[in-house]
């Protein structure tokens, strides 16, 4: 990081950091992850939280591009953005796997 600049891949993982950062939102990830496609009204039912803060958990999800969601009127479905859920996968592998094997001399 000679250029003091933080890279792309630096970036995404701060987003991703704070998306993943509350239960609510890695419940609706999983929920959807099982499904294909899903309505808003079944991710409701899935969660203990008012049905204006799912949509504002969503609206996060969707920010990032984990999720993506479809108009079929009245409602909205939402699935896994696949392409960009493998991205994010090898992206937050291979950040994990920096200097795995050095030990650290702090006590």
């Amino acid at each position: 990081m000679n250029n003091k600049e933080y890279t792309q891949e630096q970036i995404y993982l701060a987003k991703l950091g704070k998306a993943l950062a509350n239960p609510a939102r890695i419940a609706i990830l999983e929920f959807l992850a099982n499904r294909e496609t899903c309505f808003f009204g079944d991710i409701h039912e899935e969660l203990p939280i008012a049905k204006s803060t799912v949509s504002q958990h969503l609206n996060e999800l969707k920010e990032v591009g984990l999720i993506q969601g479809d108009i079929e009127s009245p409602k909205v479905r939402y699935c896994i953005k696949r392409d960009n859920w493998q991205i994010a996968k090898k992206l937050l592998s291979n950040f994990f796997e920096i200097n795995d094997s050095k030990k650290c001399k702090c006590k």
